[in-house]
């Protein structure tokens, strides 16, 4: 423990100089424990790293509003917490996470009276978890070997943290294996499932000038792209145009900042483009760079056909659930260490198409040239992805440890 708080301390001193330089004085005090609530209530506190994850708790979160608890939601990245305050939920507080050092955790689980802690996938914290007075519950846990095996490097505490944890279930049953061996208790052990799985789309759908613009069965999504993947896929946007000359591509990166870049990059390969951000129109574009936040499901909901970024570099992939919730055919690269189980029921089910190289993305989006097509293959997805626990289960099993 004492190596684990010394790494934190190097961390969080990077962090508060960051947020120093920032001027951040809001985001400073929300990773000391230093936010006060309005009102003095017993609280949940459900953490989600970033967007993805608390996007995919959302039915979950207004599932507990419902049942008339208060809860503190916090979460790790700047998007992520405009996201959640967006949402302006009822009952609900949505802050950037404490640093996980005994102070800022110990000040947090006071000042907002927390009496248990919700945790989604991979983000399980020592202190906050060791420190929570009530049940600890884990929701889509994700243990992968090199996460495991760092684990094993400090087996007490290991033991001390899963302990601790009065339910988890777990992603998919190596994950859960993998808890087992690092100490989980087998009353804890829930079903496998992943949250993501529950993801609904936003009611708000494109407006008139968007759905002019983009014919559906003519257009692709290229999700979240990373350094890397952005002229693997412009290439082969090029390379379709060949056959199918009104093909349109929508490209979303991971990181809106990087959109300069890619812009210079759309031009230098001789394509068109308009950009989101500029509020260009993107009718007589071949690209569309889509350089904002929280717009995702606007995307999927254009695109007859979804590549989904993250896989052609070592980033482990990005969701499947989203792409097939709208109804788009989905195309991925090799690198799906991130949803290992879901990519590998799309593979079984022979809903999804891999692709290496920009070639292979070329032919993959040519032959997906029809809705008939792109129909077929997202409702395989649809199917392939379904859950073995549903949410009311799932619901029933949380509302039992909360309120035991």
């Amino acid at each position: 423990m004492l190596l684990y708080r010394f790494l934190m301390t190097l961390l969080a001193a990077r962090e508060l100089a960051l947020r120093v330089w920032a001027r951040d004085m809001c985001g400073i005090k929300a990773r000391l424990g230093r936010l006060t609530p309005d009102a003095e209530d017993e609280r949940v506190w459900l953490h989600a790293a970033s967007n993805g994850e608390l996007a995919s708790a959302r039915q979950l979160i207004d599932r507990m509003i419902a049942q008339e608890r208060h809860l503190l939601i916090t979460v790790n990245t700047d998007s992520a917490l405009a996201l959640g305050q967006g949402w302006a939920l009822s009952n609900s507080t949505v802050m950037l996470a404490p640093i996980d050092l005994c102070g800022p955790t110990r000040r947090v689980m006071r000042r907002w009276g927390v009496r248990a802690h919700i945790t989604l996938e991979s983000d399980l914290w020592p202190c906050r978890i060791l420190q929570t007075q009530g049940p600890v519950i884990v929701l889509g846990g994700r243990l992968t070997a090199r996460s495991a095996k760092g684990w094993q490097r400090f087996p007490e505490l290991a033991q001390k943290v899963l302990e601790k944890v009065t339910y988890l279930s777990a992603q998919d049953a190596t994950s859960a294996d993998r808890f087992s061996g690092l100490g989980l208790p087998a009353a804890a052990r829930g079903p496998v499932l992943d949250l993501k799985a529950f993801y609904t789309p936003p009611r708000d759908r494109p407006g008139a000038a968007l759905q002019g613009a983009f014919k559906r069965p003519e257009t692709w999504l290229a999700a979240s792209t990373h350094e890397g993947e952005d002229e693997t896929v412009l290439t082969a946007h090029r390379s379709a145009l060949q056959s199918r000359a009104d093909l349109k591509l929508i490209l979303a990166p991971r990181h809106p900042r990087r959109a300069d870049d890619i812009e210079t990059l759309i031009h230098s390969l001789g394509l068109t483009c308009a950009r989101r951000s500029k509020a260009t129109d993107p009718a007589g574009a071949q690209v569309y760079l889509a350089d904002t936040l929280g717009e995702m499901h606007l995307w999927y909901a254009l695109a007859g056909v979804t590549f989904i970024a993250g896989s052609l570099t070592d980033r482990g992939g990005h969701t499947p659930y989203e792409p097939a919730a709208f109804g788009s055919a989905i195309v991925h690269g090799p690198d799906t260490a991130n949803f290992r189980a879901a990519y590998s029921r799309l593979t079984e089910a022979r809903a999804a198409i891999r692709v290496t190289n920009a070639d292979e993305l070329a032919r993959a989006v040519t032959d997906l040239d029809s809705a008939g097509k792109q129909d077929a293959l997202a409702t395989r997805a649809r199917s392939a992805l379904q859950q073995q626990t549903d949410l009311d289960s799932l619901m029933r099993d949380i509302t039992g440890h909360l309120d035991a």
